[in-house]
């Protein structure tokens, strides 16, 4: 456990801690690093490693690379360096005929098969999932010591275009045809967590060089003479990877259904042939609980560390 959460005003028993990676596309817009962050400050996870992973390469080949600079520089300005590992996933699409093991998608497999823990390991997925696809590969037996929680794929029932599972369709379609334990939040239901950049300028950026460069990178990032016109907003911001953190603290249990894993065509649809396993797949998420928890551990955080 991280020595700042031995001066949080409260304690998480023992027997309710998870182990957690986190998997992450960081670079490809503004949102991983406030999931980033909040899984730093939650203490209930146990937070193992985090992996880098691709966007795809409509703005950059080096999307892997950029997104394991941002991870490391999260990590310097919560003076946290020195206890996280960050690993490098993969820098694309997985190749079927010759799947390529990347460190990151190895660090999932020795976790996951690790004989000398007891408490049960998360592996979250905040982009294309790539990396979980290629670790089942080399290793299917990890398919009984780890749920995959993802951000990521269409609505039910007909799916669609969706960015982070756009980025790995094959993968996608191996992770829901194996039988690894997934969680799966679509889009419709990662839209909703919705706030103001007015609300991000009151309740994160005073908090600190985190708080201040959480906002900064998002209103720097809104400001991109790049984007669509329908896309961001200007005054609003969806926080769609945090719902990957928030369901480890409460998992909801009334907000999802169980649902025969669908077969995903190249177009990004469902096909439901009926004969899959069942997977997780959330209908809802509690965007004032995920907000207002960030929030309060950023406060938490920066009067902690400008107390010491």
């Amino acid at each position: 456990m991280h020595p700042i959460f031995e001066r949080f005003p409260y304690r998480v028993p023992a027997n309710k801690r998870v182990r957690v990676i986190v998997n992450t596309d960081a670079a490809n817009e503004a949102d991983d690093q406030y999931a980033i962050v909040q899984a730093l400050l939650t203490p209930k996870l146990d937070i193992r490693g985090f992996v880098a992973t691709h966007f795809g390469t409509n703005r950059t080949d080096t999307s892997m690379e950029q997104s394991y600079d941002e991870i490391q520089r999260i990590l310097r300005l919560m003076d946290m360096s020195e206890d996280y590992h960050v690993y490098r996933g993969s820098t694309g699409c997985l190749n079927l005929d010759s799947p390529v093991i990347s460190e990151g998608a190895q660090f999932i497999v020795d976790e996951a098969m690790r004989d000398d823990e007891t408490e049960p390991l998360f592996a979250i997925f905040l982009g294309a999932i790539t990396d979980l696809a290629a670790a089942y590969k080399a290793k299917p037996e990890i398919a009984g010591r780890l749920t995959a929680v993802w951000i990521g794929g269409g609505a039910y029932p007909h799916g669609g275009e969706e960015f982070n599972l756009g980025n790995d369709v094959a993968a996608a379609n191996i992770v829901f045809g194996s039988d690894i334990p997934l969680w799966q939040v679509p889009r419709d239901v990662y839209k909703m967590p919705r706030v103001s950049l007015a609300e991000l300028a009151v309740k994160v950026k005073p908090w600190g060089a985190i708080g201040e460069y959480l906002f900064r990178q998002l209103e720097e990032f809104n400001m991109l003479p790049t984007h669509t016109l329908r896309w961001p907003p200007g005054e609003s911001w969806n926080m769609g990877d945090s719902p990957a953190v928030s369901l480890l603290i409460d998992d909801q249990n009334f907000d999802y259904e169980l649902r025969y894993a669908p077969e995903i065509r190249n177009d990004m649809g469902y096909d439901h042939p009926g004969t899959a396993r069942q997977i997780r797949v959330y209908k809802s998420v509690d965007s004032r609980f995920i907000m207002e928890d960030l929030y309060a551990k950023l406060q938490l955080f920066y009067e902690l560390k400008s107390s010491e």
